[in-house]
């Protein structure tokens, strides 16, 4: 009896091992399709079009791509994924795009402040970077600055800063998508002796990087129509169209320089950057234009030039308030920037957000001006047209890039919620980001930071920033001696 019992216990168990064997997936499963990553989403903005947001859906991405969106339970149904993102009171939207920043220049944060553009840049920028801008501060810098824009939800950004080999390769090793743009300006810089060699490695850098890496567009960046001439212009220009490779430049920043600009050439800066074809079959992100006339607008439209708005850094500078709904009326792509660290005091595009939002209102006293959603779209779909990804980023669209990002509502201080648009633009802070995608691959989830060695990050920027404070101090102490001799002569 006992021999019969163990027969049929060691059967069924021999007929159970080559079930598993020729079916090792349950049954349930033998129709999903194995993808790299699932992103759930209590509510989801795809920034197609001026739509409510959509509840309880699920994105799939495989392969650096979104493969399909759709209810969360329909998509669990048809797919099976390596990982698995939760959206429970979360909020899924395109990642945010920073259209004008200086990467490097965290390690600047707070150095001068409450000081007009010019005084700003010639006796504080321009000396401090001559002092400490090497190969070992970019990669500190570019790094902080990576950090930073991660834990904010910024996916892409354009650069314009020193030593761009090293940005690049940092933008790649932290994972996020950067359109770096070579230094050029007419005088002595951080590895430069002048305008020549700038511009003769700008073209190595550019014809190096094409191609080399998805995630990195080289770009040529002058500096500005006041620190380039109108004859280098023209070969940035030429140099531009010769390589289809996009241009990246200050324009109509302040009212000096449009006063400048006017002496010398006797014309306004967009004008002159017009007349020397800067504008002719290039893509040309135009920083700042806060001082553009009619004419210039006309042109900035016809051209199809892309603005970057930085409102946080022209209001510390008091460069002045950009006439973005003018601008917006004719057409022009404007997205939002940051600017450099070290006049804005961070790269926060969230604030970007709000103030394009608000400041804009009240200079015209007009509260129906760019409202939640326009600010919402300068940063993302509109940013991605700015610098000519509007094809591969700025929405969540099948076939296009998975730069993603989570917001949490979940915090008391968010509540209640009555319209998701105006609560990101009036309410929303970098704090409230909780996951940043890029391409697919995961930069931060539930806010930890996973490409960036935090802890190392830290103990670098303290040593740097300890070095920039002794210098400041001494450089503090010889102004303050200038000015004391010159008060005692004067006497």
């Amino acid at each position: 009896m006992m021999q019969a019992v163990t027969r049929i216990i060691l059967n069924a168990l021999a007929l159970l091992f080559v079930v598993s064997v020729l079916m090792p997936l349950p049954l349930v499963a033998k129709d999903k399709r194995l993808v790299d990553l699932i992103v759930e989403a209590d509510y989801l903005i795809t920034m197609q079009a001026d739509e409510p947001p959509l509840e309880k859906t699920a994105v799939v991405i495989d392969n650096s791509k979104i493969i399909a969106i759709g209810e969360t339970k329909s998509i669990h149904q048809k797919f099976h994924a390596r990982q698995i993102i939760s959206g429970k009171n979360r909020v899924l939207m395109p990642g945010l795009i920073n259209t004008h920043t200086h990467t490097a220049m965290t390690l600047f944060r707070g150095m001068a402040d409450d000081m007009e553009l010019m005084p700003w840049l010639n006796q504080f920028i321009f000396p401090m970077e001559g002092k400490f801008v090497d190969p070992e501060f970019i990669k500190i810098g570019s790094k902080l600055a990576c950090y930073e824009m991660i834990k904010g939800g910024i996916t892409s950004f354009v650069d314009m800063y020193f030593y761009p080999d090293i940005i690049a390769q940092q933008t790649i090793d932290c994972g996020l998508r950067g359109m770096i743009g070579a230094p050029m300006i007419d005088y002595p810089s951080p590895g430069f002796s002048g305008w020549d060699d700038s511009f003769a490695a700008a073209k190595l850098f550019v014809k190096k990087w094409q191609g080399k890496h998805p995630r990195i567009i080289p770009a040529f960046a002058p500096h500005a129509p006041y620190t380039v001439s109108s004859v280098h212009i023209k070969q940035v220009a030429d140099a531009a169209r010769a390589m289809h490779a996009p241009v990246t430049i200050h324009i109509a920043e302040t009212s000096s320089e449009e006063q400048m600009i006017q002496q010398q050439y006797h014309t306004s800066p967009v004008q002159l950057m017009q007349q020397q074809g800067l504008f002719d079959h290039n893509k040309v992100i135009a920083a700042h234009m806060v001082h553009p006339n009619p004419t210039d607008i006309q042109i900035l439209a016809k051209q199809k030039v892309g603005v970057a708005h930085n409102p946080t850094s022209n209001l510390k500078l008091a460069a002045g308030i950009a006439p973005v709904p003018a601008m917006l009326n004719q057409g022009i792509a404007v997205g939002l920037g940051t600017d450099g660290a070290a006049s804005n005091n961070d790269l926060d595009l969230w604030e970007e957000i709000r103030l394009a939002a608000l400041i804009h209102k009240n200079q015209q006293k007009d509260p129906k001006l760019i409202p939640a959603y326009s600010a919402l779209k300068m940063a993302t779909k509109m940013g991605a047209k700015v610098i000519g990804l509007e094809k591969q980023v700025g929405q969540i669209k099948v076939g296009m890039q998975a730069d993603l990002i989570q917001i949490d509502l979940g915090s008391l201080r968010l509540q209640p919620i009555y319209n998701l648009y105006s609560h990101l633009v009036y309410v929303t802070d970098s704090s409230d980001v909780s996951t940043t995608i890029v391409a697919g691959k995961v930069l931060m989830l539930d806010g930890k930071v996973l490409t960036i060695d935090v802890a190392q990050l830290k103990q670098q920027v303290a040593k740097k920033s300890k070095q920039i404070k002794q210098a400041l101090l001494q450089q503090n102490l010889s102004h303050k001696k200038s000015l004391d001799k010159n008060t005692t002569d004067k006497k």
